[in-house]
């Protein structure tokens, strides 16, 4: 049997699931850290920083306390560590044996890698290591011509295939440059390294999804992974048949989740509160997603030539009453302190215009910190009178 929820019970689900708006929390603040990436699965990683990371700033709107060496503390303190989610990301060292899997096909070749391995490479520079400690890109000499997307060296490609493969780890970064050291020197003392079987894997996959978002399809837990697809859609049939899932149906889609989780709308939610989110957010990164939960249509468009941008370089979706009603294109200036809203512009359906603006600006005050600026300048907004309102009521 199929529950039918509506699209506004589905869509506080999923807020409160993700922990948007944040409810106070007691305890250290790392703590408070750790559990944010411990519950939501992963923290993605992104080297775009016109404003803060994007894994500084996903994790800071879960935590207000979020400090940005939280993370380097926790790994090097290995309750954390660096692998592949759907992207590169911040995993719970809890879930350590998780990523063998990835690590054992990309070892035998089963998923190929972005680089064309150079074993008598990955040699030597595995051989360094063992004999010199940790090391990084930047310790091997090279003169040659970078290649590939990312323009790297021969050996940094050597060290992440390694990496993938499981042999190398990360134990922390310098100046968000990675460090790597052989697996076994990094991994804390008693972490559970058993290889889990396929039908636990899938299991695993599907209970971290609804745990962290509320509800979600087959195509939306197997997002972006390789060889899980047949096992998870197996899996899911299994646990509505014994009862450990459920269906519900939202607008006309079928959703699996756990049956305990509905009882989560029963509690408040701070709806009044503005977040500006990253666009790698963990609520928003799936944007098929987000339209139809959401009615959200949201592409990325620093990835496009200016000339074909229709809201700006790196555009941060807002939330707000349980909806994402806004966008706006923003830059920090931390050596001037002023942020630059280069455009913000309101979805067609935001009625409630000032009550809105008073939120944000609330919000903004924080997200300016935040960003190490004190001072604003608004560039452009749609509507345009939307400027001068929210304007007035930054402090």
């Amino acid at each position: 049997m199929i529950e039918s929820i509506s699209p506004t019970q589905a869509r506080n689900l999923v807020l409160l699931s993700q922990r948007l708006p944040p409810v106070k929390q007691n305890g250290a603040a790392t703590t408070a850290t750790l559990s944010a990436i411990e519950h939501l699965g992963y923290i993605q990683i992104d080297t775009i920083s016109v404003i803060q990371r994007a894994h500084h700033h996903t994790l800071w709107n879960r935590n207000p306390r979020y400090q940005t060496d939280h993370l380097d503390q926790l790994m090097r303190d290995k309750q954390i560590f660096e692998y592949w989610s759907h992207a590169a990301s911040y995993l719970p060292m809890r879930d350590y044996r998780f990523s063998l899997p990835r690590k054992k096909a990309i070892a035998s070749g089963s998923i190929r890698h972005w680089y064309t391995p150079d074993h008598k490479l990955m040699d030597l520079v595995l051989n360094r290591i063992i004999g010199e400690g940790p090391l990084m890109a930047r310790d091997f000499v090279y003169s040659g011509k970078k290649v590939g997307a990312w323009d790297s060296k021969p050996a940094k490609r050597a060290l992440e295939y390694l990496f993938q493969q499981g042999k190398l780890m990360s134990p922390h970064r310098e100046s968000f440059h990675k460090v790597y050291d052989l697996t076994e020197r990094v991994l804390p003392t008693g972490v559970d390294t058993s290889f889990p079987a396929p039908r636990e894997h899938a299991r695993f996959l599907i209970s971290r999804y609804l745990r962290a978002n509320g509800l979600g399809q087959a195509s939306e837990i197997c997002y972006l992974t390789k060889n899980m697809k047949q096992s998870i859609t197996k899996s899911l049939d299994e646990m509505v048949s014994s009862g450990q899932l459920m269906q519900a149906g939202v607008n006309g889609k079928v959703y699996y989740v756990f049956p305990g989780s509905l009882e989560l709308l029963d509690k408040p939610q701070v709806r009044m509160k503005a977040k500006i989110l990253s666009p790698f957010d963990n609520l928003i990164i799936q944007r098929k997603r987000m339209q139809n939960l959401f009615g959200f249509d949201y592409f990325l468009e620093c990835y496009h030539p200016a000339i074909k941008r229709k809201y700006g370089y790196f555009v941060l979706p807002i939330l707000w009453k349980g909806k994402l009603v806004a966008r706006m294109d923003c830059k920090a200036d931390r050596k001037a302190g002023v942020f630059h809203i280069k455009n913000i512009a309101l979805e067609p359906t935001l009625k409630r215009i000032e009550p809105f603006a008073l939120a944000l600006s609330k919000e903004l005050a924080s997200f300016m910190t935040f960003n190490g600026c004190n001072d604003v300048q608004i560039h452009k907004a749609t509507p345009n009178t939307f400027r001068s309102i929210l304007a007035e009521l930054i402090p």
